[in-house]
């Protein structure tokens, strides 16, 4: 038996080549090429997406993208992985499915997150009506109660891979419009991360985050200052989208002796605030959880 071993796993890992190789080609032969932003063309004979197209979305080479739909045994990274699901539009089901059968662990947010404890979310949700999340230091929010959720526009309505403060400044409107003073704002988160990133180094999550990161221009505008700051509590200023202008005190509660997972809250700085904090909430109570 023990000598069947190397066997049967080669042909488990083969099983798994052939059946991410399926899974690949059937994604891109449902999405029409003005889904992604690209045209149709008179030529095309292609159900959905040619190969090209999807190496093209996901910056990867298109021979390499080849021989993964040929279920060539090839090594795969986290980053491949992570491009390839936004390229082909993968929903939460299907993003799990492509990590599955690559034999990777997904290291992002949208995977679960054994650090948030039943009991922090019993937290989170006592808190109310203080806006309050738990992050961790690339700026992922991994847990938040109800009127975190409806502090900035609606965060239930971003998917939980795109749940990062970062991201999410730079790229989402309801945010950016949100958020009184953007460009100091965006200045500071940035020289944060950068000062978070030390501790860091190398590992997959963090290349994935950046390498997004790094396509925004505004973000590498100040990315390439090299600024570096720590932690600190603050006042910041929001125009919430139901209640108006908000004044709140930003305090981040460590949930470790690392400077790692984090609760950020964020109390009433003036009597108004906290009034308008009480309708916000109301509103996002009101609201059916999805």
């Amino acid at each position: 038996m023990a000598r069947e071993a190397p066997a049967q796993q080669a042909g488990g890992a083969e099983i798994r080549r052939n059946e991410l190789a399926v899974f690949l080609r059937s994604r891109r032969e449902r999405l029409a090429p003005e889904e992604v932003g690209l045209p149709r063309g008179a030529r095309r004979r292609t159900p959905g997406l040619r190969r090209e197209e999807v190496a093209q979305l996901s910056a990867v080479g298109v021979t390499w993208y080849t021989w993964l739909e040929q279920a060539r045994d090839i090594q795969v990274s986290v980053q491949v992985l992570d491009a390839l699901a936004r390229a082909l539009r993968l929903d939460a089901s299907e993003r799990v499915h492509l990590f599955q059968l690559a034999g990777a662990t997904d290291p992002t947010p949208a995977a679960s997150c054994p650090s948030v404890t039943p009991a922090l979310r019993e937290m989170l949700a006592r808190l109310e009506p203080i806006p309050a999340c738990i992050q961790n230091s690339r700026y992922d929010i991994l847990a938040y109660n109800r009127t975190y959720g409806r502090l900035l526009g609606d965060l239930d309505a971003v998917p939980p891979e795109d749940r990062n403060c970062m991201l999410l400044v730079h790229t989402n409107a309801d945010w950016q419009a949100a958020v009184v003073h953007l460009e100091e704002s965006r200045r500071l988160m940035v020289a944060r991360l950068r000062a978070s990133l030390a501790g860091h180094l190398g590992e997959p999550a963090w290349r994935m985050l950046l390498a997004r990161l790094e396509q925004i221009p505004e973000f590498r505008e100040n990315w390439e200052r090299y600024e570096v700051v720590g932690n600190r509590s603050r006042t910041k200023e929001f125009l919430n989208p139901y209640v108006g202008h908000l004044t709140l005190e930003h305090t981040d509660l460590w949930l470790g002796p690392q400077l790692g997972a984090r609760m950020v809250t964020y109390t009433p700085a003036d009597d108004e605030t906290r009034r308008r904090l009480e309708r916000l909430h109301a509103i996002a109570s009101a609201v059916p959880e999805r």
